[in-house]
Formats: C-alpha cells, sequence, structure tokens
C-alpha cells in the first residue's frame, strides 16, 4: 500500500513540477511579446538578431538541405520502383520538403547552434550579474535581452526555409537527372505542377512557430540560469533539448491543423 501511495505521490508532484514550468514559460514568452509592442524599441539588438539567427545560420542550413534533398530522391527512387511509379519523384521530394523536411531541418539546425548560444550568453550575463546591473541601469532586460530574439526567431525562420526548400528541391533535381537518369523538363514540370501555394505557406508558418520557440527556450533557460558555469552548462543543455522536443511536437499539431480532413 506505501509503495502505492508513494507512486502516486512522485506522479502527482512530477505533473505539478511540469505545470509549473508550463506556466512559468507563459508567462515569460508573454511577458517577452508584450514588450515589443511598448517602446523603447532596441533596434541595434534586433539586427544583431536577426544576423545571427539568419544570416550566420544559412551555411549550414543549405547544407543540410541540399543533402536531404539528395537523400529523399535516392530513397523515393527506389521505393518508387518497386511499384513502377518512379514518376512520383519529382512530386513526392516538393511535397516532403516544402511541407515537412524544410521547416524541420532548419529548426532543429538553428535549435543547435543559436538555441545553444542564446542560453549560453543570456546565461553568462546571469550568473555574472550583468542582468541585474542593467536594471540598475534602468534597461528592462525582457526588453533589451528577450524581445528582440523573439521577434528576430519569428522572421528569421522563415527566410531561412524559403531557401532550405529551393535548395532542398535543387538537390532531389540533381541527383534525379544527373544519377537517376530523369528528363530534365519532365522533372521540372512535375515539380511545378504539382507543388501548391498552400504546401509552401504551412511550411512557413510551422518555420515562424519553431523559429519562436528556439529563441524563446534559449531566453527562458538563460535567462533562469543559476549556480556558476555548471549552470550556464545545464542552461545550454536543457534550452537544445526543450526547443528540439518542442520542434517535433508543434510539427504535428500544426501538421494536424492544416491537412487534416
Amino acid at each position: 500500500m506505501n509503495a502505492v501511495l508513494d507512486f502516486i505521490a512522485t506522479v502527482g508532484r512530477a505533473v505539478l513540477g511540469a505545470c509549473r514550468a508550463t506556466g512559468h514559460l507563459t508567462l515569460f514568452a508573454l511577458e517577452g511579446l508584450s514588450h515589443l509592442f511598448r517602446p523603447p524599441f532596441y533596434l541595434r539588438a534586433f539586427l544583431r538578431a536577426m544576423l545571427e539567427i539568419g544570416f550566420l545560420s544559412l551555411p549550414v542550413v543549405a547544407l543540410t538541405a541540399v543533402f536531404t534533398g539528395m537523400v529523399l530522391a535516392l530513397q523515393s527512387s527506389t521505393g518508387l520502383a518497386r511499384f513502377s511509379a518512379e514518376s512520383g519523384v519529382a512530386n513526392l521530394v516538393v511535397l516532403s520538403v516544402t511541407r515537412e523536411l524544410g521547416p524541420v531541418m532548419a529548426g532543429l539546425m538553428v535549435a543547435g547552434r543559436v538555441g545553444a548560444a542564446m542560453a549560453a550568453e543570456i546565461g553568462t550575463m546571469r550568473v555574472t550579474d550583468q542582468i541585474d546591473a542593467l536594471t540598475t541601469l534602468s534597461t528592462n532586460p525582457m526588453k533589451y535581452l528577450v524581445a528582440p530574439r523573439l521577434l528576430a526567431g519569428l522572421i528569421a525562420l522563415p527566410l531561412l526555409v524559403l531557401v532550405a526548400d529551393i535548395l532542398g528541391v535543387l538537390g532531389g533535381f540533381i541527383i534525379s537527372t544527373l544519377k537517376l537518369g530523369y528528363n530534365t523538363g519532365i522533372y521540372l514540370n512535375n515539380t511545378i505542377n504539382f507543388l501548391q501555394t498552400e504546401d509552401v505557406v504551412s511550411g512557413l508558418v510551422k518555420a515562424a512557430m519553431f523559429g519562436f520557440l528556439v529563441s524563446l527556450m534559449g531566453c527562458y533557460h538563460g535567462y533562469n540560469s543559476k549556480g556558476g558555469a555548471q549552470g550556464v552548462g545545464a542552461a545550454t543543455t536543457s534550452a537544445v533539448v526543450a526547443a528540439s522536443v518542442l520542434i517535433l511536437a508543434f510539427d504535428y499539431v500544426l501538421t494536424e491543423l492544416f491537412f487534416a480532413r
């Protein structure tokens, strides 16, 4: 009987802890977003975050997209050949890249690169009392550190995903035409005719959500870090893991909203 009660108590503590963490995170996100609509707006901090999230993440996102498109073309050609449906390779590549692989792979790459950097930077400022110094200088840390990064994540990742979509489809095109022997004109026509606006828009909406989640996790875990260098390391790890898990979870939710019939 005691074992059962101990188990129930453990589960209850875990549920209450999860609810508490979710509440803290929600309030943190709402406070950060609210500062976007109240002056002053720190343009330099926003542009720096855009450079960090967008431009400096472009090489890793581009390489990931190209090789993802290439592998997808190879695998889909092998699978569809079993049903004598090789003509569907172009359709499968463009649909998979624009709807799923472009946003998800870009989000995960940015989470690993930018989410960790944000958590480490803000976490270091927290444990070295630089955030308290900002407050002393009458600068709101949420407005200066968090709000510009949230906005930059919302804007930068969809731009990265646009590039990833183009390069992913290009990677599939290169492999299909040069290695698998598909006709260039037919492949391009199949790609253009099959692609719909809804496919691209759904991917960009996902990208905006993923960018917000990556920025939010990096800022939240860094802002609430404690315990010196060890605490900063733990915050960095937590930011990347949480962002990656949330990206996959929200990918399902958004796919359900867009395409469930």
